[in-house]
């Protein structure tokens, strides 16, 4: 039996939910079913969404409000949408509460960081204190343009069996200090953290980059990372 992932979307004008179809078509490839999900709040569709759904893809998207990891709002924060961020918060909790497997990517990777306590960066270049390399590219998006370095004993290398991989990149926030039980396994030469995964959970996994882009290209790390996350939903 093929799971059903849930794939969590962006809000456009209060109006209409949307997710890019490479989400779909990565999660489908792997062999998984994708679901979209729009941000609900009521108590009841979350408790049945959680129990229902075999895996969540927590998707890019907008910036993360500050507010709920503690912090004001600075000066090169972007567009947040008050209503995704509550819903992902919810159902990315009792995700990890369940045990049931999460794969976060760009502001998914993110905000599982933020929903195990952990905080960010609103801005990169602004508060990282140092240089750092272009993290919002000009070249298409299944172009990678940079490279991650990954810790051996992760179950990111676990999975993808390179301790360094060349990614896409299009963002301006990070995660800074990683949630309760997560750590960061992977980083730009820079320093930015480009993946983080919990030792607590069997696949709770947030990669800063966009592997969705690439795997209709046929990059081998990007449809191993989802064929990964699929599997897990099954066993």
């Amino acid at each position: 039996m093929k799971p059903i992932i849930g794939v969590t979307s962006s809000i456009k004008e209060g109006k209409t939910v949307t997710t890019g179809m490479d989400n779909a078509r990565s999660v489908i490839q792997a062999g998984g079913v994708p679901v979209v999900l729009p941000s609900v709040t009521d108590e009841s569709a979350l408790e049945r969404l959680a129990a229902t759904l075999d895996g969540l893809l927590v998707t890019g998207g907008g910036d993360v409000d500050p507010t709920l990891y503690g912090e004001e709002p600075h000066p090169a924060l972007g567009e947040v949408c008050p209503e995704r961020d509550r819903f992902e918060l919810a159902i990315v909790r009792r995700f990890l509460a369940l045990d049931k497997p999460i794969f976060g990517i760009c502001r998914g990777c993110q905000l599982l960081n933020v929903a195990a306590n952990g905080d960010m960066f609103q801005d990169i270049h602004a508060q990282a204190g140092r240089t750092l390399l272009q993290h919002y590219q000009k070249s298409p998006r299944g172009h990678a343009t940079h490279f991650v370095d990954i810790e051996e004993r992760s179950l990111l290398y676990r999975i993808v069996g390179e301790r360094r991989l060349k990614v896409n990149s299009f963002h301006h926030q990070a995660v800074r200090k990683p949630g309760d039980g997560f750590v960061i396994t992977a980083a730009s030469g820079d320093g930015i953290a480009e993946a983080i995964e919990s030792g607590r959970h069997r696949f709770a996994l947030g990669v800063q980059w966009h592997p969705e882009n690439m795997t209709g290209a046929g990059d081998r790390p990007s449809r191993q990372l989802f064929e990964a996350f699929v599997q897990a939903c099954v066993t």
